[in-house]
C-alpha cells in the first residue's frame, strides 16, 4: 500500500469538488465512514494480490479500503460524474484500479483480471437484486465468482439468508441457498449513509458450494417462480401452472395442502428434480 493511500482527501471533500451529489435516480446512497468501509473490504477474507469487481464505486470509498486491503480491482460506474475522481485515486495505486464507464447490467467483469474474482459492492439499490438474481443463477457451476460481499436493504438482506417457514422466505431464499452459503456480516444504519435511506442495510456474504441436488438451476428457477408467484395459495394450485408440478408433487409426497413458504430448499430440489 502507498503512503497515498492512507492521505487521501476526506470523501466528502471528494463529493463536494467532483459535484457528486447522489442521485435517486441512479439509486445511490454515499457511504462515507472509512472505518465501515475498511469493515466491509474485511469481509470477504484476505485481498492482498487479489481479483476484486466493484458494481457502482461511486465517488470511491469502498474502492479506497479495497485498495488499502492489497486488492487488484476492476469497477464499473454508470455515472459519468464519478470517472474523474475515480481517475484519481487510480493513479495513487498504478495498475491496480481499472475502471470501466457503463451499466453492470450490460458489463461482465471475467477475462478482465486473472483468476476467480470476488464481488465487493455497496450495490445501487435500483439494480441489487436483479444482479444477485444472475450470479446466482449462471452456468456452469461453480461459478467464476469466488464470493460475493454485498450491501443490500437489510429486508432483502432478510429474504436472501430466510429459512422456510419465516416471513422473509422466498424466491429469493430459495435461489440463494440452493447451491451457496449466504450470512449476514452485519447491519448498517441509515445514518451511516449520505443521503441517509429510508431503510437500515446490511452486508451479505456469499460462498458458492455443491448444489443440495444434481438439478438444473432453470428447474428450479420455474418451480419456485410458479410455487411463489401464488405463494397464498396451496401447492396444488399454484403449481397447476407449470407444465409437470401436479404429478411432481405426487411423486415427491410432498402434501398438495401445503404452501410455498413451507417448503425447505431440498423439497423445492426434489420438487424440481422430478420435473
Amino acid at each position: 500500500m502507498t503512503d497515498a493511500l492512507l492521505s487521501l482527501p476526506p470523501l466528502r471533500e471528494v463529493i463536494a469538488r467532483h459535484g457528486l451529489a447522489a442521485k435517486k435516480s441512479l439509486g445511490q446512497n454515499f457511504l462515507l465512514d472509512g472505518n465501515l468501509l475498511d469493515r466491509i473490504a474485511r469481509v470477504p477474507g484476505p485481498l492482498a494480490g487479489a481479483s476484486v469487481y466493484e458494481v457502482g464505486p461511486g465517488p470511491g470509498g469502498l474502492t479506497r479500503a479495497l485498495l488499502r486491503a492489497g486488492a487488484n480491482v476492476v469497477a464499473v460506474e454508470r455515472d459519468d460524474r464519478a470517472l474523474p475522481a475515480l481517475a484519481e485515486l487510480g493513479a495513487l495505486a498504478p495498475g491496480r484500479l481499472q475502471v470501466v464507464g457503463g451499466d453492470a447490467l450490460d458489463y461482465d467483469p471475467r477475462g478482465t483480471l486473472p483468476g476467480p474474482l470476488h464481488i465487493v459492492a455497496n450495490l445501487p439499490y435500483n439494480i441489487g437484486t436483479a444482479l444477485l438474481v444472475r450470479w446466482l443463477t449462471i452456468e456452469p457451476w461453480p461459478p467464476w465468482w469466488a464470493s460475493l460481499t454485498l450491501m443490500f436493504q437489510k429486508e432483502v438482506a432478510q429474504r436472501i439468508v430466510a429459512a422456510a417457514g419465516s416471513d422473509a422466505y422466498g424466491r429469493l431464499s430459495v435461489l440463494a441457498q440452493f447451491r451457496s452459503r449466504p450470512r449476514i456480516a452485519f447491519d448498517l444504519p441509515a445514518k451511516a449513509f449520505t443521503p441517509p435511506p429510508k431503510v437500515a442495510s446490511a452486508v451479505v456474504h456469499i460462498v458458492p458450494m455443491d448444489p443440495v441436488l444434481d438439478v438444473p438451476m432453470a428447474r428450479i428457477e420455474a418451480v419456485t417462480a410458479a410455487a411463489f408467484g401464488q405463494r397464498r395459495k396451496m401447492l396444488r394450485a399454484s403449481l397447476k401452472t407449470l407444465n409437470g408440478g401436479i404429478e411432481a408433487l405426487q411423486r415427491t409426497g410432498i402434501d398438495p395442502e401445503r404452501r410455498a413458504e413451507t417448503l425447505t430448499v431440498a423439497e423445492f430440489a426434489a420438487l424440481a428434480a422430478e420435473l
